[in-house]
């Protein structure tokens, strides 16, 4: 089957309607919270960390984790309660991360919000006349937006989204009412499985079913083995809680045609779509018309404040149109969100592939770091890395981890690593972190990253000698 055009964007049925059994009534974790049972089960696996809490819940260093204002200040902003410990924690790791002299990135959640909007401001009439009204319900500079996108991946239309959660349910929505079939096939790992809370059965009475377990995504083989029907094929790219990984161009090319081979439409979540560009060696128009859909972020590699689009079909969108103001999701307005959106496609986007080309000299000088300070298991993955971000995986735990690294950004000004979490489930002692390159990593040389992954491994040894000590005293003590 071919690729849906506007002409044919209804497909089987021509309906447009909902997907039967529906049930009535954001996106980012990592590695969550197993694997399939190929029935859209999740059953724990090697593979899958609870990063999220399982009801769509995102891990910290996406979600804003270090949100809260100053370290110090023993008070939160509820009623002057008193600050958790775990708060604290994030009060410290802010406060070193925002005083260090070199980063590999800066993301826009360590801002003060003073910083933000001043920003914003500055890059806004560079992308939009300011001397226009703002947008209502849609349109004005969102509308500019949307024509945008579109025209950035091929497509005739482009629908904003307040999220890609939401985005991505009415997505495959609606291609379940065109083809008749309510299944979903996509990876244990995708976003809608770990992340959101079973919102594809609980809100969209959809069901999912898996064609691999593998940390990667499925083979062209493995889909057109699969046991029973399905109407969608989800493809992430990259696949991020596997390690932001990405097949080959002509393993995509031969995943979509099996597929179509068995009369299923194709749908990419392509909330870091933005970056494949260098790893396919294709532009970005010509990865996504492999889809009959593609659903983008504007605020992960494009630094935008919020917001997603989904592009495809018109009809297609507009059916999605109908439907996100179902979801509740037709704001009265969104300029700052859609003008932070326009700045993003202007600024950063051309400067990713120099991040991706960069962060496979930081994973290479990385992984020779920690060879050469005598570290007894560490894995870089993948290597080289696919896109501008990969895991680093150390055999200790998140807790001596963390505090190495927090260590190391507080004495030396130097912020190597972000959050250690662990896998789960998983052998006790081995954590792993995402490394993302952005412009501040640009300055930094081969020696530069050597050098700093040394200085964190001793940073790790003085710290599990300290527990040693600790707990020596204690037994001492008791």
């Amino acid at each position: 089957m071919e690729r849906m055009s506007e002409r044919d964007g209804n497909h089987a049925t021509g309906t447009g309607q909902e997907p039967a059994h529906d049930c009535g009534d954001e996106h980012d974790g990592v590695h969550g919270g197993g694997h399939g049972d190929g029935h859209g089960r999740k059953r724990g696996g090697v593979h899958g960390t609870e990063r999220g809490d399982g009801q769509g819940r995102e891990r910290g260093d996406e979600r804003g984790e270090e949100h809260r204002d100053e370290p110090g200040d023993e008070r939160g902003h509820e009623g002057g309660a008193r600050l958790s410990s775990e708060d604290r924690r994030r009060h410290r790791r802010l406060a070193a991360w925002r005083a260090c002299e070199r980063v590999l990135t800066r993301p826009a959640m360590d801002q003060r919000l003073g910083e933000r909007l001043a920003a914003l401001a500055t890059d806004a009439g560079a992308v939009y006349d300011l001397e226009e009204r703002t947008d209502l319900y849609g349109d004005g500079v969102v509308a500019e937006l949307e024509r945008r996108v579109a025209a950035l991946l091929g497509f005739p239309a482009a629908a904003f989204f307040p999220t890609g959660t939401m985005a991505q349910q009415v997505a495959l929505r609606c291609w379940a009412g065109r083809t008749g079939e309510r299944t979903v096939a996509l990876h244990p790992l995708a976003h809608p499985e770990v992340h959101e809370g079973d919102a594809l059965t609980a809100v969209s009475g959809l069901r999912t079913v898996h064609a691999t377990n593998g940390p990667r995504l499925p083979t062209a083989e493995e889909v057109q083995d699969l046991a029973e029907p399905f109407g969608t094929l989800m493809l992430e790219l990259p696949l991020r809680d596997a390690g932001f990984v990405l097949p080959t161009w002509d393993e995509l090319v031969a995943v979509v045609e099996a597929a179509r081979e068995r009369d299923a439409v194709v749908h990419f979540d392509g909330a870091r779509l933005w970056e494949c560009a260098s790893h396919f060696g294709r532009p970005l128009a010509e990865i996504a018309g492999l889809a009959d859909s593609v659903y983008v972020s504007f605020y992960k590699s494009l630094n935008g404040l919020s917001g997603a689009a989904l592009a495809g079909p018109r009809e297609l969108v507009e059916e999605a149109r109908a439907w996100r103001h179902r979801y509740g999701g037709q704001v009265f307005q969104q300029y700052p969100a859609a003008l932070s959106a326009l700045a993003g496609l202007e600024r950063k986007l051309p400067r990713l592939p120099a991040y991706v080309a960069h962060a496979r000299m930081v994973a290479a000088e990385l992984a020779a770091g920690l060879a050469a300070s005598g570290t007894p298991w560490f894995r870089v993955h993948p290597e080289p890395p696919h896109t501008h971000q990969f895991q680093v995986w150390l055999p200790y735990t998140p807790e001596v981890l963390n505090e190495a690294a927090v260590r190391q950004a507080e004495e030396t000004k130097v912020a190597l690593f972000r959050v250690w979490t662990s896998p789960l489930p998983a052998p006790e002692g081995l954590a792993f972190t995402e490394v993302t390159v952005t412009e501040p990593a640009l300055e930094w040389t081969a020696e530069d990253v050597r050098a700093a992954a040394g200085e964190f491994v001793r940073y790790v040894e003085r710290v599990e000698r300290d527990r040693r000590n600790e707990k020596e005293e204690a037994r001492t003590a008791g």
